[in-house]
């Protein structure tokens, strides 16, 4: 029942250098780290996506499915190396589904469950792994996660990337900027609060080294998929590097897998969204984001705002973007981070009356690649008994 990949539009994910549009220098664009689609079309609207390398591997993995039934948004920025977000970007799109179709739709508790089942599913091929490639235990990824559906919008997430809403304010007409998600991040002082309150036995849950705060003084983020070593006693332990290893035993998960999610009824004042990693927002303000969307062209949209970071790292380390994007990658992590940007604008009318747009998926970085979207429930297949035996067969293979 599930659509095999019936092409691979190669064209869609090239290096830049190679989109260069006619009567605008090569420079303009000539950054060989720097992937993007310019727009596109989703199931409410249109859509622009763009990524940035910075790491020696591409530690952000993203994803776009979109078919009738509704649009769905991934984010996955990844930390200690790509593995934990390769899985992700296979995984939590088919969990999902293959809740979503339990429950008849989707809801906070289908993002949840799938969510976890990522969680354990990463959990067990760290454990199936863990002789041979013991580091493993030491990958994790945020995990921010959009969904449009039934004229809602589901935002899950964990970590510190962020989506934020771009509305009209209907007495003034002004454009706003909403911020969506939550963020987990220990540098934030409820964060901090949080982890006390979680961790009373522990004074030194939340360190302050080099001027950042970080939860036992080795990660940032407070909520993670992966990161096992900092969940389970069994995964800190030799032969796990000893710089992993934490000096006391672990009596409790010390980073937890459960999403915060938002809910929204789309409005018509909705304009369009922005789900970045945290690389962008390094650089760039919720405000500063949505101006620059709102006063230039939507084509290649998601591309602008990255180079606009860009040229804020480059200015912060008083040099120029032309100069930058001459650095390799792994060199480049010590000027920005992986930077992912998905922009996701909305029609109201297509909300409210349904879209027929042909289902499609596309994955974003070096081996980028758009296809036939494999979510069923986008191909407007009704519930049977056998779409579970279907998912389960699905998520297999990706193992």
């Amino acid at each position: 029942m599930l659509a095999r990949i019936s092409r691979m539009l190669k064209a869609c994910w090239r290096p830049v250098e190679r989109y260069a549009h006619m009567g605008k220098p090569a420079t303009d664009c000539n950054d060989a780290l720097l992937w993007f689609r310019d727009l596109g079309d989703h199931a409410c609207g249109e859509f622009s996506i763009a990524v940035v390398q910075a790491n020696a591997l591409l530690e952000d993995q993203s994803q776009i499915e979109t078919g009738s039934y509704g649009t769905l948004v991934g984010i996955y920025d990844g930390h200690g190396g790509p593995e934990a977000s390769r899985y992700i970007n296979d995984h939590l799109f088919l969990n999902l589904q293959k809740f979503a179709v339990e429950e008849g739709g989707m809801s906070v508790d289908v993002l949840q469950k799938a969510f976890l089942a990522t969680e354990d599913g990463f959990m067990e091929l760290v454990a199936s792994a863990w002789q041979t490639k013991p580091q493993l235990a030491a990958v994790g990824s945020c995990c921010l996660v959009g969904v449009i559906w039934g004229g809602q919008l589901y935002v899950a997430n964990l970590g510190d990337s962020r989506a934020v809403l771009a509305s009209v304010a209907p007495a003034d007409g002004t454009l706003s900027a909403m911020q969506l998600s939550t963020e987990h991040n220990a540098s934030i002082e409820s964060v901090r609060e949080e982890l006390k309150m979680l961790h009373p036995e522990d004074p030194q849950i939340v360190v302050l080294r080099h001027g950042v705060w970080r939860v036992k003084g080795i990660i940032q983020v407070s909520r993670s998929i992966g990161d096992v070593y900092l969940k389970k006693p069994e995964f800190n332990r030799e032969p796990l590097l000893a710089k992993f290893r934490l000096s006391e035993p672990l009596q409790r998960p010390i980073l937890i897998a459960e999403p915060t999610i938002n809910v929204r009824t789309l409005q018509p004042e909705d304009q369009f969204l922005i789900f970045a990693s945290d690389g962008l927002w390094e650089h760039l303000t919720n405000e500063e984001a949505v101006d620059i969307v709102r006063n230039h062209p939507r084509t290649g949209i998601a591309r602008r705002l990255i180079k606009a970071a860009l040229h804020e790292a480059a200015r912060k380390r008083e040099m120029r973007y032309s100069d930058l994007k001459q650095i390799d990658r792994g060199i480049r992590r010590h000027f920005h981070d992986d930077i992912t940007v998905v922009v996701i604008f909305l029609d109201y009318d297509l909300i409210k009356r349904g879209s027929k747009i042909t289902p499609l998926s596309v994955r974003s970085g070096t081996n980028s690649v758009e296809a036939s979207s494999n979510i069923i429930l986008f191909k407007g297949l009704d519930n049977n008994n056998n779409l579970n035996d279907t998912f389960d067969k699905r998520l297999d293979s990706k193992m």
